[in-house]
């Protein structure tokens, strides 16, 4: 298996009003877009074609809507992946750009 494209831990993943995991994952690998919970099993997968990522308006820099499979889902993804003492992006941007990069869509 191919080293991920991108990958953020901690995160909370949501549907609707509906928590689904406080300390899940998300991962971009092999042209694949996985929402896991924090035990490894997947929520939701699909290709990155086939995904829609983006900013809530009015919302925090950690916080990206991902539409898969006909579902919307929220994540809260944190900057606590950064190696500590180097700047970054906020990681919903990361995200964001990670899923158009893997998709072959420019920003």
């Amino acid at each position: 298996m191919a080293e991920p494209e991108f990958t953020a831990t901690g995160v909370r993943i949501g549907k609707r009003l509906r928590s689904l995991t406080r300390a899940g994952q998300v991962r971009i690998s092999d042209g694949r877009l996985q929402l896991l919970t924090s035990y490894g099993s997947e929520i939701d997968s699909a290709p990155v074609q086939a995904v829609r990522a983006s900013k809530p308006w009015f919302a925090q820099d950690d916080k990206a809507l991902a539409d898969l499979n006909g579902k919307r889902y929220s994540l809260t993804l944190g900057d606590h992946d950064l190696a500590p003492g180097e700047p970054g992006p906020p990681a919903a941007r990361r995200f964001i750009e990670a899923v158009r990069k893997a998709a072959g869509r420019k920003g």
